[in-house]
């Protein structure tokens, strides 16, 4: 009995599926670190080159815009290509446009360098949720979203410390030099030990790549996880842009301390990330959708009405509301992956990236223009952004029931189907 469930535990996940976990996870870290480190980079960044609020939150939603158009309209050819060709080529793209974010000398030459770099990054996570599609089955797609999405806590504890250190004590150029050189020994890696993933190209499309678009974004379960990843969006972007300045102008941090804040959160929330994945496999991913969005609205209203706040008060808050962020996070992104027939994995997971990059968009912008900078470097209304955050979080609940639900009679359609 006992060597039974070991070897069926051995047998959970190939060596070959094991690297691509570690490789999805990887192309994940370089990604978020590249959108996630103009947050805490946003304290530098603002005085350097002479930007107000609403140019910053011009920058960060740059990247967002042009990563939803782009991913919208890579949709309706996602399916029709091999995946790692597809991920080798906008990856190859997506570090010409971080190399471009290093040579930047001012706000408008960055600014088009997000947009260009978002063009290509944009596509690379759903290609990557399309492959976790295609190659595990949705009993273990929490455990895998779980560690992918470790990529999150991993940029915290590696990716945004490194680069605040470095920009602290180099240039901020220099965060994006490090990333450069690190995706291409990661693309390396790819294009030497990456299988091709073709097994969607059995399905037989009939239709051209626009009315592939046309079809896909006009079906209606389709359109509920759109609109539900369009507020998940929406409220997550709003707090990231300007936390790293409000924690140092509002709340008292030096940036030393916001580093080691960053890196304490992290490595607790690598730890954490794993355990949420295995739960919502074991008991459900809507319930621990649910307890992390209530875990998040309690952290998020006690975060934005703070004042001075001693670090290890800060500490305990973020652990515990990236732990909320996480779990939202792994839940939703493992139940929208049984959404999509195996013709449209590409194409949905494509539009749902572009809806969740245009939506942070606009969340980055509409954030930048409500809170304001005063003359002492201070930031005011920074808790009117954490009540919209509630509203859209408590909303999200509601359309994931409904989502849940959905995807419930998805699966046993296909379960009798393949009676």
């Amino acid at each position: 009995m006992t060597s039974s469930t070991t070897a069926s535990k051995q047998k959970l996940f190939s060596s070959y599926q094991v690297f691509m976990i570690a490789i999805l996870a990887i192309l994940q870290f370089t990604i978020i670190v590249d959108f996630m480190v103009l947050s805490p980079l946003g304290a530098i960044l603002m005085p350097k080159l002479n930007m107000q609020p609403h140019e910053f939150g011009m920058v960060v939603s740059g990247y967002a815009f042009s990563a939803g158009a782009s991913g919208i309209l890579a949709a309706g050819f996602a399916d029709k290509f091999d995946r790692k060709k597809m991920l080798v080529f906008f990856y190859i793209g997506f570090i010409i446009g971080t190399l471009l974010c290093a040579l930047s000398p001012n706000f408008e030459f960055l600014l088009m360098a997000r947009i260009v770099t978002g063009l290509f990054g944009g596509v690379i996570g759903s290609i990557g949720f399309a492959i976790i599609t295609d190659i595990f089955q949705v009993e273990v797609r929490g455990r895998v979203m779980g560690f992918v999405q470790m990529a999150l806590s991993a940029s915290q504890v590696l990716g945004i410390p490194i680069g605040l250190y470095l920009a602290t004590h180099i240039s901020w150029h220099a965060p994006f030099w490090m990333l450069v050189v690190f995706c291409s020994l990661v693309l390396i890696l790819i294009i030497r030990y990456m299988k091709p993933v073709t097994g969607h190209l059995a399905a037989k499309h009939t239709i051209n790549p626009f009315n592939h678009l046309r079809a896909t974004i006009s079906n209606r379960q389709y359109l509920l996880a759109f609109a539900t990843t369009t507020l998940l969006a929406t409220g997550g972007f709003m707090l990231m842009p300007f936390g790293s300045a409000f924690s140092t102008n509002n709340l008292g941090i030096t940036m030393n301390q916001l580093t080691l804040l960053y890196l304490v959160s992290g490595v607790c929330n690598m730890i954490i990330g794993p355990f949420i994945g295995k739960a919502s496999d074991k008991i459900g991913k809507y319930p621990i959708f649910v307890i992390g969005s209530l875990v998040t609205i309690a952290m998020v209203l006690w975060y934005t009405n703070l004042g001075v706040t001693p670090l290890f008060v800060l500490i305990i808050i973020n652990v515990i509301m990236f732990s909320g962020i996480s779990s939202r996070m792994i839940a939703s992104s493992a139940l929208l992956t049984v959404v999509p027939t195996m013709q449209d994995r590409g194409a949905f997971m494509s539009i749902n990236s572009s809806v969740q990059q245009i939506s942070g968009g606009i969340g980055a912008f509409v954030a930048g223009l409500i809170v304001v900078e005063t003359s002492s470097h201070q930031i005011l209304h920074y808790d009117t952004l954490g009540y919209v955050v509630v509203c859209t979080s408590l909303i999200t609940i509601g359309m994931m029931y409904l989502m849940n639900n959905m995807v419930k009679r998805i699966m046993a359609a296909r379960a009798a189907q393949a009676k």
